[in-house]
């Protein structure tokens, strides 16, 4: 069993990032860090080290449980670390903006009042 892996080998294979060439650019680009320091794409990653990737979905976190160095299928992955992301603030609801009808013309007088007092304007 692996004591050790690479940074960009460990994060592509418990699917933080697709592939490995996306997971090796974000290294160097900064957007993975581990233990709170930037991390190369060679760097060690041991059991107990604190992962923090950058991906698409917004900053995962997430502590190493088990070595891996090869893909492996999602429900294997998930076994090898211990999610710490926390969860993303509820969605706000937003007012959906009455729309005129395709082809319904310019707004009349009476319409634009309406939609003045509607939007708060006066």
């Amino acid at each position: 069993m692996e004591t050790t892996a690479r940074a960009d080998v460990w994060v592509s294979s418990v699917r933080l990032y697709k592939n490995r060439s996306i997971a090796s650019r974000e290294c160097k680009a900064g957007h993975v860090r581990i233990n709170g320091a930037k991390a190369k794409p060679s760097q060690p990653v041991n059991i107990g080290d604190r992962v923090e990737a950058l991906t698409e979905g917004g900053l995962r976190t997430v502590v190493v449980t088990r070595i891996i160095v090869k893909r492996v299928g999602a429900s294997v992955a998930v076994q090898c670390y211990e999610d710490k992301t926390p969860p993303p603030p509820p969605k706000e609801e937003i007012a959906i903006m009455p729309r005129r009808d395709r082809g319904a013309g310019r707004p009349t007088k009476r319409d634009r009042r309406a939609l003045d007092k509607l939007r708060g304007r006066q």
